[in-house]
């Protein structure tokens, strides 16, 4: 009996480790796999062909969503919706994957992606192509772009992208100012010289170290009196006579 006993024993163990060297051999396998389908699409992908590439990486992202190149395949996901002008799929793809990895080492690279794509969503190229900037058009996506870029120029300064993010906030905050600034001279041009002068004081009080800045003044000034504010028109004048006495004329 003892040794009926034994004899089950070791048969049971004998299966266990056959059992655990099959799983063990199968997963390899599963991840020779993932990452020969990874070498072929990388392939498609560097070759610029991302309507193909997009179908490929989505399909890995379904058959092996957990595995060891799960992360990099949601990186390429992100590049190759971006070079193909999905900008939606873009954008959903990086909020997706700031989300489920918040402490990746590549979180730089999406927040950079994530400025490029919301540039390119306020961005209109037939009114860009014949030089026409339309003063009621919502900036609210190149805002998000300046928020991005201040996460990544802050949280990682080290980043190979923080120096082309810090050229990038230079320039969205000047496209920010000459909007704003364009708001306010389409309201002083209809006679709204209240809402025009808020408008450049904001612009005064938010974007002080732009080079617009006496422009504000200016439009201050002149709102200020067409409204019979004398006493804020001088302050403004003395205020833009301070700082920019080359102004004045």
């Amino acid at each position: 009996m003892k040794a009926k006993i034994i004899a089950i024993l070791c048969l049971t163990a004998a299966i266990s480790g056959c059992a655990g060297k099959k799983d063990q051999e199968e997963l390899v396998n599963t991840n020779q796999t993932a990452q020969q389908a990874y070498n072929e699409t990388k392939v498609v992908l560097d070759s610029g062909l991302y309507g193909r590439a997009i179908e490929l990486l989505k399909r890995m992202e379904g058959q092996y969503p957990f595995g060891p190149m799960s992360r990099q395949v949601q990186l390429d996901l992100i590049y190759a919706y971006t070079q193909s002008g999905d900008i939606k799929q873009a954008l959903a793809s990086i909020d997706r994957f700031i989300r489920l990895n918040p402490n990746h080492p590549d979180l730089d690279y999406v927040y950079y992606m994530r400025a490029v794509n919301n540039l390119r969503t306020d961005a209109n190229s037939f009114q860009e192509f014949f030089g026409i900037d339309r003063a009621d058009r919502d900036l609210a996506s190149t805002k998000q772009a300046f928020e991005d870029l201040k996460i990544l120029t802050n949280t990682f300064p080290k980043s190979r992208y923080a120096a082309d993010g810090k050229s990038k906030m230079i320039e969205i905050k000047e496209k920010l100012v000459r909007h704003e600034l364009k708001i306010a001279d389409y309201y002083s041009r209809r006679g709204a010289h209240l809402a025009a002068a808020n408008r450049a004081r904001y612009v005064v009080e938010f974007y002080r170290d732009s080079p617009l800045v006496p422009k504000a003044l200016q439009l201050m000034v002149y709102s200020y009196n067409e409204l019979g504010l004398t006493k804020l028109r001088d302050d403004t004048q003395a205020v833009l006579k301070l700082n920019f006495p080359e102004q004045q004329g």
